[in-house]
């Protein structure tokens, strides 16, 4: 992904709603637990972490028991310090009080809370980008240090990793084609990020990075769902056993969730968005518009899919009397810029969604150049009285105008080829008078009309007219 690109709007739950599933995630609530529980006996070492003699006791607050208690209890005090839960008042005595931010979980704003959250997920990422501690001690070289070189581990590749993989995390997530709430296969999150888009059929090779790529996955998930990033079903452990081991109970090899799946949470939609914006990629979320002018409610979900530009759209109309947003949205629809088709095609998409109330505001721009082909359409699909009928040039304009949005909106789609067919077939001499329109994208809708064209002769046609029409505008 590029950070100047515009991802697809995210549909965000309220922020209250959001700052619930963070303080019942297990991650947070541990850390303020302990952080609540720390006193003027509590002692950390050097590094803040608590000293051992402590742990079992912070375990047992935690409700933790067996071998990896103590780790647990050791996790949770960790987070509870990078998060500001708690402070370190005497880093030689090792004492500590509680943190400033410890009271924004009950007297904070919903937003201080998810910013508490959202610092504890940095931590976990961060954690989950390092590899296993067993490798780490396998590494440790004299003198204390890690030898990087013995893991075959790249902190920065490792990082880039993690978050390729949860970038296409969010996008399938709200992106329209992708699967939305619905549990993403593993293999495929790992593939996706693996095996490059112009390759066909996957190498051995290839196949076997996957492969590896979701054990890494199996492991980073399975420490990023106690945070509450994701929803996630573990790769099943018979996969993972060796080959002359008899499996413990039948399995079916069609069953893909044995591979793992993941599911981004409303929580987690929301923290990945945060980061994608600290990022600095542009990651809207609908209702970002809703309290803006009509231009920006128009500009803003020109690069929309449909479904979230209709979100949007609603959420805009809703703060306002019909008539009142119907006009603002014909002043913005205006221009002759070369983005200005695409706003009139939302233009006339939220137009659809208001009422008989704003027939006034149609029938005042009847006879403007750039209006009143969409004004007519609207007025009859609501049944309106008395509707004049458009002039032949206003036909071909708003003809002009919808293809130039569409190819805009959709490129060289199925649905643009059809309607492009469709023109030629139900207009006779179409070419030798759409040329003359005085419209901008005249002739880039012809040259797309030559392109689009199944037909050799019609297409030829097209071609000529758009030679004509670059002509006439001096191009």
């Amino acid at each position: 992904m590029s950070d100047s690109s515009t991802l697809p709007p995210a549909r965000l739950r309220p922020e209250a709603e959001l700052a619930r599933d963070a303080l019942s995630a297990p991650v947070l609530a541990r850390a303020a637990r302990l952080a609540r529980w720390a006193g003027p006996g509590t002692r950390v070492d050097a590094g803040g972490g608590l000293v051992e003699e402590q742990l079992p006791a912070a375990a047992e607050q935690l409700g933790l028991s067996g071998d990896d208690a103590a780790a647990h209890a050791s996790e949770a005090w960790r987070i509870a310090v990078d998060t500001g839960l708690v402070e370190i008042t005497d880093e030689e005595a090792g004492t500590v009080a509680a943190g400033e931010d410890l009271a924004l979980l009950t007297g904070g704003s919903p937003q201080d809370v998810l910013g508490v959250w959202l610092t504890a997920l940095e931590a976990v990422l961060a954690d989950a980008s390092v590899p296993d501690l067993d490798d780490l001690v396998d590494a440790m070289a004299e003198g204390g240090e890690v030898d990087l070189s013995s893991l075959d581990w790249d902190p920065d590749a490792e990082s880039e990793f993690l978050d390729g993989v949860l970038g296409n995390l969010y996008l399938l997530t709200v992106g329209e084609e992708g699967p939305g709430d619905a549990p993403v296969p593993l293999p495929a999150l790992a593939a996706s990020v693996i095996v490059p888009s112009d390759m066909g059929e996957p190498s051995n090779e290839v196949l076997e990075q996957v492969s590896d790529a979701m054990m890494r996955l199996d492991d980073q998930f399975r420490l990023l769902e106690p945070v509450g990033l994701v929803e996630y079903q573990p790769v099943d452990e018979a996969l993972m056993a060796d080959a002359d081991e008899e499996p413990v109970a039948p399995v079916d090899e069609a069953d893909v969730t044995r591979y793992g799946m993941v599911r981004l949470t409303p929580l987690g939609l929301y923290g990945l968005r945060a980061r994608l914006l600290d990022a600095g990629f542009e990651a809207p979320a609908v209702g970002d518009l809703a309290d803006k002018g009509a231009d920006a409610l128009l500009d803003g979900t020109a690069p929309f899919p449909p479904a979230a530009a209709h979100a949007e759209t609603e959420l805009w109309l809703a703060g306002r009397s019909p008539l009142d947003a119907a006009r603002e949205l014909l002043a913005a629809a205006r221009g002759s810029d070369t983005g200005a088709p695409l706003r009139r095609l939302r233009c006339q998409q939220a137009l659809s969604l208001v009422g008989a109330e704003a027939e006034p505001a149609l029938r005042e721009v009847l006879d403007d150049a750039e209006l009143g082909g969409l004004a007519r359409v609207w007025l009859t699909e609501h049944g309106a009285r008395d509707v004049p009928a458009p002039p032949q040039e206003m036909v071909f304009w708003l003809t002009i105008d919808t293809v130039a949005a569409q190819l805009a909106a959709e490129g060289n789609s199925e649905e643009l080829r059809a309607l492009v067919e469709g023109l030629a077939r139900q207009h006779s001499g179409f070419f030798d008078t759409v040329w003359r329109i005085e419209h901008p994208a005249t002739p880039e809708v012809l040259e797309a009309m030559g392109r689009l064209h199944p037909d050799k002769k019609v297409a030829k046609e097209a071609r000529k007219a758009a030679f004509k029409a670059r002509s006439q505008q001096g191009g």
